[in-house]
């Protein structure tokens, strides 16, 4: 079934849907193949292929929702699926808040390309990607007898699907996702088995970096937590590497929602147009990303993607806006889901950012901890590098920060020029004074 075919029975079953006594509904048909693949002491150690068909469907009726969904696309088993959902929802609690989006919202044009298909995914074949993990293993083994052991792994995706809306979206989307690297252990004289991992994302294969590359990464970044320990209580420098400090900025991620916002559980409630970081930080929602890992025309319920500005030099200038708690608060929504996540980048290298640190840890890792979307507190274990004078000294684990997210951000002092590039979230290293530490 092509995306035209799953267009037309899309359409279909908008209109039975109706037919059997619904006032509004979306239907969402998708098609996925998805290929993991492990290698392991030299020997391949998982192959796995799956292909998937689905079709979601979403029943308004007097203000009571549902959601159903069935693998088994025959109209016939359709019918029965869709008239047994419909009386089901009829038993349900009305909710005046329930409804498909205003059509205003919806994208008036989609032919827009964002370039998230490989057109080659088709002629991958199997021993390739076999091929691809031993080689990404056998570069990591190769780099040092203090290995124990890697785990090389390949995956990658193709997906199409169609969305249709009762009250007239209509939106086709497709892409291809690759991805390889490895995850290393390595042997630690003082009894410990320290690991790492790197690996690539990319929307196209030839992006992917070198099996080479790959394995040596993975296996550097273990080799360097050799004699890793903690160090003493105090207050740091912090340099956080790009592809972890996602984690930091996802601290904002639950509070800047409408869900959020209405039910009570944001530390940023009330502070729109309000200070809440240093003014070295400014955070974008860009959808429109070329070959972006999360770049889209329109979001999860139709609704046309848009650029947005979410902290400009520190101040809160949106939130997040989802269709049914848009209309519990009253707003008109904006999408209530980020898309790629960008910052305003500096000028300075990782590297030139490490030579700036007095006394300092990379935080290279965040281990477990937890933050509160309602109070804005955090805590979380890291592992990392212990630096002075610019210069990294020893490995550190089992350490500790923990604080208010106001707080820490605006001890944010300087922003890389290094955005990861193998998210949705392109973050860069972030370098802040002043970080509190717990350890010896």
């Amino acid at each position: 079934m092509n995306n035209k075919e799953r267009l037309e029975l899309a359409e279909w079953a908008v209109d039975y849907t109706l037919k059997s006594g619904a006032d509004e509904t979306s239907v969402v048909i998708s098609n996925s193949r998805d290929i993991e693949i492990e290698y392991r002491n030299k020997q391949l150690d998982k192959l796995q292929e799956s292909t998937q068909n689905s079709l979601d469907l979403q029943i308004f009726a007097n203000h009571k929702y549902s959601s159903h969904s069935t693998s088994d696309l025959r109209k016939d088993e359709l019918k029965k699926f869709i008239e047994e959902a419909v009386s089901a929802t009829k038993y349900l609690t009305e909710d005046k808040f329930r409804s498909l989006p205003d059509a205003k919202h919806y994208p008036t044009k989609m032919d827009k390309d964002l370039k998230l298909k490989d057109s080659a995914y088709d002629k991958v074949q199997s021993d390739e990607r076999v091929k691809l993990a031993s080689e990404i293993e056998k570069e990591a083994m190769a780099i040092s007898d203090k290995i124990i052991s890697s785990t090389a792994g390949y995956y990658d995706t193709y997906y199409e699907n169609v969305r249709v809306h009762s009250n007239g979206f209509k939106g086709e989307s497709s892409g291809t996702v690759f991805s390889a690297g490895a995850q290393v252990t390595v042997k630690d004289e003082a009894g410990g088995r320290p690991e790492d991992w790197f690996y690539a994302t990319t929307r196209f294969k030839n992006e992917i970096p070198s099996p080479e590359v790959l394995g040596k990464e993975a296996a550097k970044r273990a080799l360097r937590k050799i004699g890793q320990k903690k160090i003493e209580s105090g207050t740091y420098s912090m340099l956080v590497e790009n592809r972890t400090s996602a984690r930091l900025l996802s601290i904002f991620n639950g509070a800047i929602t409408a869900r959020s916002i209405q039910q009570k559980s944001s530390f940023l409630d009330g502070m729109l147009e309000k200070k809440i970081a240093s003014a070295k930080l400014t955070v974008i929602d860009n959808p429109f990303i070329e070959k972006g890992m999360g770049s889209r025309l329109f979001d999860g319920e139709g609704i046309e993607a848009k650029r947005r500005v979410i902290i400009d030099k520190g101040v809160l200038k949106c939130y997040l806006v989802d269709n049914y708690y848009g209309k519990k608060l009253g707003w008109e929504p904006n999408g209530g889901s980020a898309s790629n996540i960008m910052l305003e980048y500096g000028s300075k290298s990782y590297d030139e950012l490490l030579k700036t640190i007095d006394k300092g840890i990379v935080v290279t890792g965040f281990i477990g901890g937890n933050s509160n979307s309602t109070t804005g507190d955090f805590s979380f274990g890291i592992v990392g590098l212990y630096v002075e004078k610019g210069q990294i000294v020893k490995p550190v684990n089992e350490m500790n920060i923990s604080g208010n997210a106001k707080e820490v951000w605006n001890q944010l002092a300087e922003i890389g020029n290094d955005p990861y590039p193998y998210s949705s979230w392109r973050v860069p290293s972030l370098l802040f004074d002043g970080i509190q530490f717990s350890g010896i």
